[in-house]
């Protein structure tokens, strides 16, 4: 299967500063990408040079297999994005912003606009002045921009920054719809690690210009050492038996009722049988690595190196 993104020792620099420095990313037909970092850490002017908008220093993008470098026009025809937060004419309505964009890309037909506008739940809302719109509405405004040409790439800079939880769950659902029903590879920036979780199937996380891992998030979070909650009786017995297994398990502590225990996911099944041998009766096991104790670990290390 051929890449619909990929980045070749892509780096850009702003006088003395790396803003990126030799990434190389890939992205699949139909993934949803999380794109993770922290603020600053050059999601944006990734982003940024993916759509053309600056220079790299160094390195190429190939959108499709054609360098937006070389093959500009034929790279981003099958491109649509929104970089940080969407602009819009707030005293025009929803219908004759989407016109004027469109116009800008050759001309849009007015059944599309609409089409779009249902698409992210604004259709009731189209002749509606852009001033009245709340910030998620805006957000989903920019999203119908960035579908205006029926992209098989759909590029998202911080889609769910400043919305409330509602409107995160309406950016989430939207974009679980693009890529399920709509057959859309989604490439979406964040920093915000629970949304990425809901809806990514691949992941990259960048830290200070430079890439610290990519690849599946399933397998990804299944890698290294995580957090394991065993509950059972008697609670004092599982905390011993596992202490006493300092090659497999490095850390316990009790929490409550419940033992959690700091290990790698490999080791599990065998803790199981020498708990179950030693006459514990176990009700659950539940590992409990979340993304952001991944992340968290990634930059950590990544700082410190």
């Amino acid at each position: 299967m051929s890449p619909v993104v990929q980045t070749f020792s892509l780096s850009k620099t702003f006088g003395k500063r790396t803003a990126v420095r030799n990434l190389n990313l890939e992205v699949f037909p139909r993934d949803v990408f999380g794109f993770l970092g922290p603020n600053g850490a050059g999601k944006s002017t990734t982003i940024r040079m993916m759509l053309s908008l600056i220079r790299p220093t160094a390195g190429d993008v190939r959108l499709f297999g054609r360098s937006v470098l070389t093959e500009r026009s034929h790279a981003l025809a099958r491109v649509g994005g929104i970089v940080e937060k969407p602009d819009f004419y707030l005293y025009l309505s929803a219908v004759r912003n989407l016109e004027i964009i469109g116009a800008l890309c050759g001309g849009v037909k007015r059944s599309r606009i609409f089409e779009v506008l249902e698409l992210v739940g604004l259709r009731e809302r189209a002749f509606d002045k852009v001033k009245t719109f709340s910030h998620g509405m805006k957000q989903r405004l920019g999203i119908a921009q960035a579908l205006l040409n029926d992209p098989e790439l759909v590029v998202l800079d911080e889609p769910t920054g400043g919305l409330d939880p509602q409107g995160m769950k309406e950016i989430r659902d939207l974009i679980n719809h693009l890529a399920r029903e709509r057959g859309k590879t989604v490439f979406l920036s964040s920093h915000l690690l629970p949304e990425i979780e809901l809806v990514a199937n691949r992941m990259a996380i960048i830290h200070k210009g430079d890439l610290v891992v990519q690849g599946s998030v399933a397998d990804l979070l299944d890698s290294g050492e995580q957090k394991v909650i065993f509950r059972g009786t008697p609670s004092n017995r599982i905390r011993r038996l596992l202490a006493a297994r300092k090659s497999l398990v490095r850390a316990v502590q009790r929490v409550g009722t419940e033992i959690h225990a700091t290990m790698e996911f490999r080791h599990i099944p065998d803790l199981v049988k020498i708990l179950v041998r030693n006459g514990v009766r176990l009700e659950a096991v539940i590992p409990r690595r979340s993304l952001e104790d991944f992340f968290l670990s990634m930059t950590e290390s990544s700082s410190v190196a």
